[in-house]
């Protein structure tokens, strides 16, 4: 499963990276990033390509839906332990610094995800898990 996972991750970037961070097949119109972590336990740079939310004004938020699974995604993991990271967005890449959103906030931006792009609501019911918000403040 991961071999697959990690060729799949390969195509959505090298076509995130070809077309100026758009993206087709299921992806298609939604808002992609790829972020660059370093790893939690290998200290290795890696990268994976997400859908993210614009939150207004700079931040971004990030979801570690990980489609319902009932673990965190490793990507959640490395952020947790090194929160400065750098983010293609577009064609332009940026740094962010990450924090784990909670209360109202965290309610907000999820419900908002939910809305925009039903396939959330059905990773929540996947999962007794709560699924993580990230959000990315410009570093």
């Amino acid at each position: 499963m991961a071999d697959e996972t990690n060729d799949w991750n390969a195509q959505i970037m090298a076509e995130f990276r070809a077309n100026g961070g758009k993206v087709g097949g299921q992806f298609e119109g939604a808002p992609m990033v790829i972020i660059h972590t370093i790893g939690a336990k290998s200290g290795a740079e890696r990268e994976t390509p997400l859908m993210y939310q614009d939150l207004g004004d700079g931040p971004i938020a990030i979801f570690a839906s990980y489609a319902g699974a009932p673990a965190h995604p490793a990507w959640f993991h490395n952020i947790v332990a090194h929160p400065e990271i750098t983010v293609e967005i577009g064609p332009e890449t940026k740094r962010y610094r990450s924090r784990v959103a909670d209360g109202d906030e965290r309610t907000r931006i999820w419900e908002r995800q939910k809305t925009d792009y039903p396939g959330f609501a059905d990773y929540e019911t996947k999962t007794t898990r709560e699924i993580p918000v990230v959000v990315l403040d410009p570093a």
